[in-house]
């Protein structure tokens, strides 16, 4: 992909230019990808939470969103994921929420979710293989058939209708929570091989009922958790769902079959397509590279009418601007680059002539020859 040249000062970019989520507003196109911190204690969100999206409120972005948070305590992938599925998990998440509130305008949504035959699996930095289920801490995984992710792992539990029943009335209990903390939107976790993807995917789907085999059968699923939290929680808020749109494997779900899903998620009322892909097998062949997913994300664009959300090694703010203007997406979500640098819409701002929101705190950082960046202060 080429880049183009930065705009002037004064120039209109349209990294800056704000976005319609459905109802709500965005005052830019930058989006803060939900990461996992893998740091919650028994879903609730800890400290950690407290001053890891505290910072990325300070950003600048258009959008945050939580991290992959689970809906009943067996959708989690590790023991320290964050969870929406009780009481304490909703009270711990909202005295984060307050904080972040009280400091930021940067509209905040979450990323529900299951995660499937990905789920009982020690933290990363633990070595990140699965936790047996007969461990204190290990639990026995669901799925759309009983098909471990890899050789060697505990098969998956089956989930029957109603496993499936139960799995789709915790997602609308979950988005009633998220509603109850004034959330500003919801994403659905469907990619990255978890337990939405695991219905779409032929590879993790070998069920002989009405949710599997064709495609209509394989995103029946899926679409049923979509349809019913967008009726459990109010018309304006805007839900919407991060996608795979390939495998990356012979013979899996791919960029055909996930441009059908993306109309399909528009008619029944999402907001936005993420498209993000792979996840799903150990099998995949991916050769990252700067941009390497655009081309999906423009695939899904050039087929439906609602915002495409692209991610994957966008990091440079040149390269962000040039996705836009050529029309590969109307958003760009960023992750490990918003851990590698928690200021990076400054600093866009900055390289393409724009305005930027910073809070009062912040603004003697303000270098002499960018008097022109941070946009008139909002809450501080």
């Amino acid at each position: 992909m080429n880049t183009k040249p930065n705009p002037a000062p004064g120039a209109h970019s349209r990294l800056f230019a704000g976005l319609q989520l459905g109802a709500l507003a965005l005052a830019n196109r930058i989006v803060i990808a939900p990461m996992c911190q893998y740091s919650a204690d028994a879903g609730s969100a800890t400290d950690w939470h407290l001053i890891h999206l505290g910072q990325l409120a300070l950003s600048g972005a258009g959008l945050l969103i939580i991290e992959a948070t689970a809906v009943v305590p067996e959708g989690r992938i590790t023991p320290g994921d964050l969870g929406l599925y009780n009481d304490a998990n909703e009270a711990a998440l909202a005295r984060v929420l307050d904080v972040i509130r009280r400091y930021s305008p940067v509209p905040v949504a979450i990323q529900l979710a299951h995660a499937g035959r990905k789920a009982s699996m020690r933290l990363p930095w633990q070595g990140g293989t699965q936790i047996p289920a007969v461990a204190p801490d290990g639990w026995r995984a669901v799925a759309p058939s009983a098909l471990p992710f890899e050789p060697g792992q505990e098969a998956p539990h089956a989930l029957d209708a109603a496993g499936l029943a139960r799995v789709r009335d915790a997602f609308v209990a979950a988005a009633r929570r998220a509603v109850a903390l004034g959330l500003d939107g919801i994403e659905l976790h469907g990619a990255h091989g978890y337990l939405l993807h695991e219905f779409l995917s032929p590879l993790a789907n070998r069920r002989t009922d009405a949710y599997g085999g064709s495609l209509e059968n394989r995103m029946r699923f899926p679409l049923e958790v979509l349809d019913a939290v967008r009726a459990a929680v109010p018309a304006a808020l805007p839900v919407w769902m991060r996608i795979s749109a390939t495998d990356w494997v012979p013979g899996g779900w791919d960029i055909e079959e996930a441009v059908v899903f993306a109309g399909a998620l528009e008619r029944h009322g999402a907001a936005a397509v993420h498209v993000s892909s792979g996840g799903l097998s150990p099998d995949q062949a991916i050769k990252p590279s700067p941009g390497y997913q655009l081309p999906l994300a423009r695939r899904i664009k050039e087929r439906i009418g609602i915002p495409t959300i692209a991610v994957g090694l966008i990091t440079d703010p040149a390269q962000a601007e040039t996705v836009l203007v050529e029309g590969d997406a109307d958003a760009v979500a960023l992750a490990r680059g918003m851990l590698y640098d928690p200021r990076w819409p400054w600093h866009a701002a900055a390289a393409l002539g724009e305005q930027v929101w910073a809070p009062n705190q912040y603004l003697r950082c303000q270098p002499a020859s960018l008097r022109h960046l941070f946009a008139t202060p909002g809450r501080s």
